[in-house]
């Protein structure tokens, strides 16, 4: 058995620490000594440091030969080195063929700009249609010797397995909740962050430091504040407040504000490209700016949901005399009334539901609809 990394090979790549399996893979591969592959996929849940990682080993590939390696970390950082490219998906809900064909495809044959490398990052590498899954795939099996492919999913199982058998598994873990919670006090600015709400936001974000950030901003207390209301109004049969429509609306926000901050990168990017290219980026520009605002508005409610879920398995917990397994720590008061007069029986059947109408929802049913079902099927359930 290998002994574990060392303390300055570890700092290499921020984060990696936590990861036993990352850390045996990556960092005998850094260069100079080390021999890295043409391929990695980078696999583990939302939040565990993927991309973090991937960033910094990306960084120290480029950093290899450079003629000022002081600086390449701090570019790639700022996305501003000119051999590093970073995929992220510009459909509505995957990655789509002109994410692939171009900036990765074609960029992969033409030597680098500065570095011995090329690196291409591509996210949600789960998600890619088969065109684009098949464009990539030629690209894996005759590389270039120059250019290295990382690849982040949230499942190894999402991504093609004819793509994945051609690049080296690299797996990150769920993070511990004591790391998420000391990471969460460590990056929350102003005012300190209540140790016990801490524990409940990295609870409830199993593991995903940036889940736990959200939930831990006002943002997520109005999230979670929305998702206490909808189950208690459900439940008590007081649908005529309609507490469903909180959700709509703060999902439309932030997929508005997805969209705006969409728009004003796009508009900086144009700036710098001729008067023809340009009108034709602003075109194209649109729809990306639609499918941004698509994504952020789906996941918003998908969140929501997932927090009602919680909500209702907390108090099932509770009903079942195991407090202790509740993830909304900070609420235990809120959770035992919602759990009073009700069996553990109906209780999980209200997660059933809640659970069941979140997997539908990215199948094009109305989302107004399917709250409004979901909160009478709630108001159904027996005592």
């Amino acid at each position: 058995m290998s002994a574990p990394p060392t303390k300055p090979a570890a700092a290499a790549l921020p984060g990696i620490e936590d990861h036993p399996h990352a850390c045996a893979i990556l960092l005998p591969a850094l260069p100079p000594q080390g021999n890295p592959s043409h391929a990695y996929l980078f696999h583990g849940p939302a939040g565990s440091g993927k991309e973090a990682v991937a960033k910094a080993f990306a960084g120290a590939l480029l950093a290899d030969g450079a003629r000022t390696p002081e600086t390449v970390a701090e570019r790639v950082q700022r996305d501003t080195h000119p051999d590093l490219t970073w995929v992220t998906p510009s459909g509505a809900s995957e990655v789509l063929v002109g994410d692939i064909e171009g900036p990765v495809v074609a960029a992969a044959t033409h030597t680098p700009f500065e570095s011995k490398r090329r690196v291409f990052v591509i996210e949600a590498a789960g998600t890619m249609n088969d065109q684009a899954a098949n464009r990539l795939l030629k690209t894996l099996e005759e590389p270039a010797p120059f250019a290295h492919m990382i690849l982040l999913a949230e499942h190894r199982e999402d991504v093609l397995a004819t793509i994945a058998s051609r690049c080296q598994q690299v797996r990150f873990d769920p993070l511990a909740g004591a790391v998420v919670r000391a990471r969460l006090v460590e990056q929350t600015g102003g005012e300190p962050l209540d140790p016990v709400r801490a524990a409940a936001c990295a609870e409830l974000a199993g593991g995903d430091v940036r889940l736990a950030q959200r939930l831990a901003g006002e943002e997520g207390a109005k999230l979670r504040a929305w998702a206490e209301a909808f189950v208690g109004a459900a439940l008590g049969g007081h649908n005529e407040e309609r507490e469903w429509t909180g959700l709509l609306e703060a999902a439309k926000a932030a997929g508005a504000q997805a969209g705006a901050e969409a728009g004003d990168r796009l508009r900086e990017e144009a700036e710098l490209l001729p008067s023809k290219e340009r009108r034709k980026y602003e075109r194209e520009g649109a729809d990306v700016v639609r499918r941004a605002e698509r994504r952020t508005r789906a996941a918003t409610l998908e969140l929501g949901l997932k927090l009602a879920e919680q909500w209702l398995r907390d108090a099932w917990c509770l009903a079942l005399g195991t407090p202790e397994l509740a993830l909304a720590v900070d609420r235990t008061a809120e959770l035992g009334a919602c759990a009073e007069g009700r069996s553990s029986v109906s209780l999980m059947q209200g997660v059933e539901l809640v659970c069941d109408t979140r997997l539908r929802l990215p199948l094009n049913v109305s989302e107004e609809l399917a709250l409004e079902a979901l909160a009478y099927r709630l108001a159904a359930l027996p005592t």
